[in-house]
Protein backbone atom coordinates (compact mmCIF):
# COMPACT_ATOMS: atom_id res chain seq x y z
CA UNK A 1 0.00 0.00 0.00
CA UNK A 2 1.49 3.77 -0.82
CA UNK A 3 1.85 5.81 2.05
CA UNK A 4 0.50 9.26 1.85
CA UNK A 5 3.01 12.32 1.59
CA UNK A 6 3.30 14.16 5.07
CA UNK A 7 1.58 16.71 3.22
CA UNK A 8 -1.57 14.86 1.87
CA UNK A 9 -1.48 13.51 5.55
CA UNK A 10 -1.61 17.16 7.07
CA UNK A 11 -4.55 18.20 4.72
CA UNK A 12 -6.70 15.03 5.92
CA UNK A 13 -5.61 16.62 9.63
CA UNK A 14 -7.01 19.89 8.33
CA UNK A 15 -10.49 18.32 7.59
CA UNK A 16 -10.69 16.61 9.65
CA UNK A 17 -10.23 20.10 11.85
CA UNK A 18 -12.40 22.00 9.79
CA UNK A 19 -14.28 21.12 6.46
CA UNK A 20 -13.99 24.55 5.13
CA UNK A 21 -11.16 25.69 6.09
CA UNK A 22 -9.64 22.25 3.98
CA UNK A 23 -12.25 22.62 1.35
CA UNK A 24 -11.37 26.67 0.65
CA UNK A 25 -7.44 25.59 1.00
CA UNK A 26 -7.93 23.47 -2.22
CA UNK A 27 -9.53 26.37 -4.32
CA UNK A 28 -6.83 28.79 -3.27
CA UNK A 29 -4.37 26.03 -4.83
CA UNK A 30 -5.96 25.77 -7.58
CA UNK A 31 -6.22 29.35 -8.82
CA UNK A 32 -2.67 30.14 -7.23
CA UNK A 33 -1.41 27.67 -9.56
CA UNK A 34 -3.16 29.46 -12.67
CA UNK A 35 -1.93 32.89 -11.40
CA UNK A 36 1.55 31.94 -10.54
CA UNK A 37 1.61 29.90 -14.07
CA UNK A 38 0.54 33.75 -15.73
CA UNK A 39 3.20 35.57 -13.64
CA UNK A 40 5.64 32.92 -15.38
CA UNK A 41 7.08 31.73 -12.28
CA UNK A 42 10.24 29.17 -12.34
CA UNK A 43 8.80 24.80 -11.94
CA UNK A 44 10.99 25.49 -8.37
CA UNK A 45 8.46 28.54 -7.78
CA UNK A 46 5.29 27.13 -8.67
CA UNK A 47 6.12 23.42 -6.46
CA UNK A 48 6.54 26.12 -3.60
CA UNK A 49 3.63 27.99 -4.30
CA UNK A 50 1.44 24.47 -4.81
CA UNK A 51 2.42 22.94 -1.07
CA UNK A 52 2.45 26.71 0.67
CA UNK A 53 -1.07 27.41 -0.90
CA UNK A 54 -2.36 23.85 0.22
CA UNK A 55 -1.04 24.81 3.45
CA UNK A 56 -1.40 28.33 3.64
CA UNK A 57 -4.11 28.00 6.83
CA UNK A 58 -2.75 24.95 8.53
CA UNK A 59 -1.79 26.71 11.45
CA UNK A 60 -5.60 27.39 12.27
CA UNK A 61 -5.27 23.56 13.51
CA UNK A 62 -3.47 25.01 16.55
CA UNK A 63 -6.49 27.87 16.92
CA UNK A 64 -9.28 26.59 19.91
CA UNK A 65 -12.43 25.80 18.69
CA UNK A 66 -14.42 28.66 20.51
CA UNK A 67 -12.37 31.23 17.93
CA UNK A 68 -11.72 28.95 14.81
CA UNK A 69 -15.40 28.22 15.03
CA UNK A 70 -17.46 30.79 16.62
CA UNK A 71 -20.57 32.06 14.52
CA UNK A 72 -20.00 35.47 15.29
CA UNK A 73 -17.41 38.22 14.46
CA UNK A 74 -14.42 37.79 16.62
CA UNK A 75 -13.72 40.08 19.44
CA UNK A 76 -10.01 42.47 19.09
CA UNK A 77 -8.56 40.15 21.52
CA UNK A 78 -10.11 36.83 19.86
CA UNK A 79 -8.38 38.63 16.13
CA UNK A 80 -5.08 38.75 17.85
CA UNK A 81 -4.91 35.29 18.55
CA UNK A 82 -6.64 34.23 15.29
CA UNK A 83 -3.71 35.91 13.38
CA UNK A 84 -1.27 33.60 15.24
CA UNK A 85 -2.20 30.78 12.78
CA UNK A 86 0.69 32.52 9.90
CA UNK A 87 3.22 31.74 12.51
CA UNK A 88 1.56 28.47 13.38
CA UNK A 89 1.89 27.44 10.00
CA UNK A 90 5.20 28.70 9.35
CA UNK A 91 6.25 26.46 12.26
CA UNK A 92 4.24 23.26 10.98
CA UNK A 93 5.55 23.85 7.36
CA UNK A 94 9.23 24.11 8.75
CA UNK A 95 8.64 20.45 9.55
CA UNK A 96 7.10 18.58 6.55
CA UNK A 97 9.96 16.47 4.54
CA UNK A 98 10.36 18.33 1.85
CA UNK A 99 14.29 19.87 0.88
CA UNK A 100 12.88 23.22 1.09
CA UNK A 101 10.26 23.34 3.51
CA UNK A 102 11.44 26.58 5.73
CA UNK A 103 10.71 28.32 1.98
CA UNK A 104 7.23 27.04 2.28
CA UNK A 105 7.36 27.89 5.88
CA UNK A 106 8.22 31.67 4.84
CA UNK A 107 5.71 31.96 1.80
CA UNK A 108 2.62 30.41 4.65
CA UNK A 109 3.77 33.15 7.26
CA UNK A 110 3.30 36.05 5.18
CA UNK A 111 0.18 35.13 3.12
CA UNK A 112 -1.90 38.10 5.37
CA UNK A 113 0.61 40.47 4.70
CA UNK A 114 -0.21 43.29 2.47
CA UNK A 115 1.38 45.90 -0.52
CA UNK A 116 1.03 48.81 1.75
CA UNK A 117 2.95 47.24 4.68
CA UNK A 118 -0.72 47.17 7.07
CA UNK A 119 -0.77 43.75 6.99
CA UNK A 120 0.73 41.22 9.34
CA UNK A 121 2.71 39.76 10.95
CA UNK A 122 5.34 41.95 10.42
CA UNK A 123 4.30 44.60 8.12
CA UNK A 124 5.89 43.81 5.17
CA UNK A 125 5.19 45.55 1.96
CA UNK A 126 6.19 45.81 -1.33
CA UNK A 127 8.25 43.80 -3.18
CA UNK A 128 9.60 42.89 0.44
CA UNK A 129 6.75 40.20 0.41
CA UNK A 130 7.67 37.02 -1.18
CA UNK A 131 5.97 36.77 -4.17
CA UNK A 132 4.38 33.35 -3.68
CA UNK A 133 3.12 35.23 -0.60
CA UNK A 134 1.47 37.85 -2.30
CA UNK A 135 -0.10 35.60 -4.66
CA UNK A 136 -1.69 33.31 -2.14
CA UNK A 137 -3.23 36.73 -0.32
CA UNK A 138 -5.37 37.84 -3.33
CA UNK A 139 -6.39 34.03 -4.01
CA UNK A 140 -7.24 33.90 -0.35
CA UNK A 141 -9.27 37.05 -0.17
CA UNK A 142 -11.00 36.81 -3.57
CA UNK A 143 -12.00 32.92 -2.41
CA UNK A 144 -13.11 33.99 1.78
CA UNK A 145 -15.44 36.62 0.00
CA UNK A 146 -17.25 34.32 -2.38
CA UNK A 147 -18.15 31.99 0.33
CA UNK A 148 -21.32 31.81 2.63
CA UNK A 149 -19.90 31.70 6.52
CA UNK A 150 -21.64 32.19 9.87
CA UNK A 151 -20.64 35.68 10.08
CA UNK A 152 -20.86 37.14 6.90
CA UNK A 153 -23.33 36.68 3.55
CA UNK A 154 -21.61 34.96 0.47
CA UNK A 155 -21.02 37.95 -2.06
CA UNK A 156 -21.04 37.68 -5.58
CA UNK A 157 -18.23 37.51 -8.50
CA UNK A 158 -18.96 41.05 -9.34
CA UNK A 159 -18.89 42.63 -5.67
CA UNK A 160 -15.77 40.85 -4.84
CA UNK A 161 -14.08 42.79 -7.55
CA UNK A 162 -15.28 45.55 -7.11
CA UNK A 163 -13.74 45.63 -3.61
CA UNK A 164 -10.41 43.97 -4.44
CA UNK A 165 -10.19 46.57 -7.28
CA UNK A 166 -10.93 49.43 -4.64
CA UNK A 167 -8.19 47.77 -2.36
CA UNK A 168 -5.42 47.26 -5.37
CA UNK A 169 -2.49 48.96 -4.41
CA UNK A 170 -3.33 48.97 -0.32
CA UNK A 171 -3.55 44.94 0.07
CA UNK A 172 -2.85 44.19 -3.15
CA UNK A 173 -0.18 44.29 -5.44
CA UNK A 174 -1.52 46.11 -8.43
CA UNK A 175 0.78 43.86 -11.19
CA UNK A 176 -0.07 40.89 -9.65
CA UNK A 177 -4.00 41.85 -9.24
CA UNK A 178 -3.97 42.30 -13.09
CA UNK A 179 -3.00 39.37 -14.19
CA UNK A 180 -5.27 37.86 -11.30
CA UNK A 181 -8.19 39.87 -13.38
CA UNK A 182 -7.62 38.00 -16.53
CA UNK A 183 -7.18 34.82 -15.23
CA UNK A 184 -10.06 34.30 -13.00
CA UNK A 185 -12.20 35.32 -15.98
CA UNK A 186 -11.00 32.13 -17.89
CA UNK A 187 -11.60 30.56 -14.82
CA UNK A 188 -15.24 31.18 -14.35
CA UNK A 189 -15.89 30.42 -17.93
CA UNK A 190 -14.53 27.32 -17.82
CA UNK A 191 -15.92 26.45 -14.97
CA UNK A 192 -19.32 27.45 -16.11
CA UNK A 193 -18.88 25.04 -19.53
CA UNK A 194 -17.69 22.21 -17.29
CA UNK A 195 -20.82 22.83 -14.73
CA UNK A 196 -22.89 22.95 -18.59
CA UNK A 197 -21.41 20.31 -20.20
CA UNK A 198 -22.27 17.58 -17.03
CA UNK A 199 -26.00 18.63 -16.66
Amino acid sequence: MELASPTSCLVVALSERDAYTQAHCGRVETLCLQLGQKCCLSERELDLLQIAAKLHDIGKIGIPDSILLKPERLSAAEMTIMKTHAELGQNICNKIFHEEAESIGVIVLHHHEAFDGSGYPHGLAGDNIPICSRIISIVDCYDAMLTTRPYHSSRSHEEVMIMMRSECGRKTDPLLFGYFEKIITDYRTNLASDNGAHR
